[in-house]
């Protein structure tokens, strides 16, 4: 089967490998699509992820497809179940696992980081991760479910309520995921900032958004909240913290460098009494973000700036292909 291999850091190429084996408990998925996002340019410069990817490697833990067998332990999922991968494996076994925060799991495992995933015409994974998808929600679209999860399980480390004004900074697709899962939770405001006049934009007519900031030129209010910074740079997360009101909470979602750091007021966290929130991973979230997908509550086609074949994933990963929001590549013929 054609699959596309880290071989190396910043090295990848298309080989022909054998078809992976089902194992009992696990399910053989040929893949229609795969998300392409931040870790995968990580891993791919020989950074960290959610965990170490070592080469060679197939990348890929964002994805979609057919069940196309199943072990014979496997009762969730039946072949020819249109289905999306939650591709973090936890051991159940660690401290971490047994106190009900398996995110932090000691032993953690993850398809397309650990085993391979999605860049190949077919993967395995435990059925414990598998999930079917209902008609309503496209492969294509059930691609990005990884990444909705994630912003889900952020969502549930704070506590939103309606009179909340709520201020997401970042204006990729994490961000935009943000903003339309503020307004489906509630929040009766939602305001958005980042360095794309088009997609600031764009959020606010499709997406409702009632105020735009321009980080390059505006200055951002210490009047919300809530404050979600979705880049993971330093400058935007001290602007996250700047732009709180009394009581607030940050959720501190973008993903910096391993010895990255930020500058921050200790008195003023003390004086407004801020909770600073991270968010790792995705437990117990895959259900919902299924369901707001497919209830149309959260539009990712929108967000889907390209759809790319396996040929092409090397040159979104370095930069070559310009303008990209949210690739998926397209990996197999079943739509």
């Amino acid at each position: 089967m054609k699959a596309l291999v880290l071989t190396g850091t910043k090295q990848m190429e298309i080989q022909d490998l054998k078809k992976p084996e089902v194992k009992s408990n696990e399910v053989l998925v040929n893949t229609a699509y795969a998300g392409i996002c931040g870790t995968d340019r990580a891993l791919y410069a020989g950074l960290p992820g959610s965990a170490n990817a070592v080469p060679p490697i197939v990348l890929g833990h964002e994805n979609s497809g057919i069940v196309a067998a199943i072990g014979s332990d496997v009762t969730n999922v039946k072949v020819g179940d249109r289905v999306t991968v939650d591709p973090n494996i936890y051991c159940g076994q660690c401290k971490y696992c047994r106190t009900d925060r398996p995110e932090l799991c000691d032993n953690l495992s993850a398809v397309g980081v650990t085993r391979d995933g999605g860049l190949e015409e077919s993967f395995t994974a435990p059925s414990s991760v598998v999930y079917p998808i209902p008609e309503s929600a496209s492969l294509k679209d059930a691609a990005t479910t990884e990444p909705l999860s994630c912003a889900v399980h952020g969502m549930s480390l704070i506590d939103v309520k309606p009179y909340q004004k709520a201020l997401v900074i970042g204006d990729g697709f994490m961000g935009q995921l943000f903003v339309q899962l503020l307004q489906a939770y509630g929040v009766h405001q939602v305001d958005f900032a980042g360095i794309i006049d088009e997609k600031l934009a764009f959020n606010k007519e499709k997406f409702g958004v009632t105020n735009t900031y321009n980080t390059k030129r505006d200055s951002i209010p210490a009047d919300y909240d809530v404050v979600i910074e979705a880049v993971g740079l330093p400058q935007t997360q001290e602007q996250a913290v700047a732009a709180t009101r009394k009581g607030a909470q940050v959720l501190m979602f973008g993903v910096g460098k391993p010895d990255q750091t930020f500058s921050m007021n200790t008195y003023e966290v003390y004086q407004k009494q801020l909770k600073i929130q991270g968010a790792f991973i995705n437990p117990y979230a895959f259900e919902d973000a299924i369901a707001l997908m497919a209830s149309g509550e959260v539009d990712v086609d929108s967000l889907i700036s390209h759809e790319v074949s396996l040929e092409q994933v090397e040159d979104v990963l370095n930069g070559k292909i310009k303008g990209v929001s949210k690739a998926v590549v397209k990996v197999g013929n079943n739509q």
